[in-house]
């Protein structure tokens, strides 16, 4: 959803997670989201159509277009995620997904080695050698897999997985409304309102009426 629709969008802070889904895939080993599905979920035809399309669908409803899913590539994401990890170390969490996000979903080109991640972090200002160290060193393989460690202590099984206020998780595609539902949910719940005078203080045991003099 755009986070600017909700009343208190200026007090919001959007990180992005890392969650690989394909350390399981082989690196280099690129092939069809098709195959993917197949090999992964057993989906295969008119179900990973539907599926998929689906996705599609809701992203444009979210004004991302293009956004392709069905007919992109796969590979391990590993190292596109140590990218992320080194591009928020420098300031850039937010562009560096963004910048990945536009150029494997809207242009279905491949973010999957050093030399395509190397043009991203060119995009984005970032030091070209500081960049390649940072990614043939694996840096942050650690963090990466501590990021996943902690989203499924969350309840995590898949992405998308949006938690809200380390509280509230969302698993799945969802439309805006329901994201919005819940970040009014958690900012009540997080800025309860402060009683004047002698008015009762409730709490969750109850309410504690003033003593009169």
């Amino acid at each position: 959803m755009k986070v600017e629709r909700f009343e208190h969008a200026d007090e919001v802070e959007l990180v992005h997670h890392s969650f690989p889904l394909s350390s399981s895939f082989p690196e280099g080993d690129t092939f069809s989201v098709r195959e993917a599905l197949l090999r992964r979920h057993g989906m295969g035809g008119s179900q990973a159509e539907t599926s998929t399309r689906r996705i599609e669908k809701l992203a444009e409803s979210e004004g991302l277009i293009p956004y392709r899913v069905l007919d992109n590539k796969v590979d391990n994401t590993d190292l596109a995620h140590e990218f992320l990890a080194h591009a928020g170390a420098q300031g850039k969490n937010r562009e560096a997904w963004d910048a990945i996000f536009a150029t494997y979903f809207g242009k279905a080109e491949p973010v999957f080695s050093v030399d395509d991640l190397l043009v991203l972090a060119d995009e984005l200002g970032l030091d070209r050698e500081q960049t390649r160290r940072a990614l043939t060193d694996r840096r942050y393989r650690r963090q990466v897999r501590d990021d996943a460690a902690r989203a499924q202590r969350l309840g995590a099984t898949g992405a998308p997985f949006i938690v809200v206020d380390d509280r509230y998780g969302v698993p799945g595609t969802q439309d805006s409304d329901r994201f919005l539902e819940l970040l009014r949910k958690a900012w009540d719940e997080s800025h309860p309102l402060t009683p004047a005078g002698d008015a009762p203080v409730c709490g969750p045991d109850g309410c504690a009426v003033p003593e009169r003099a």
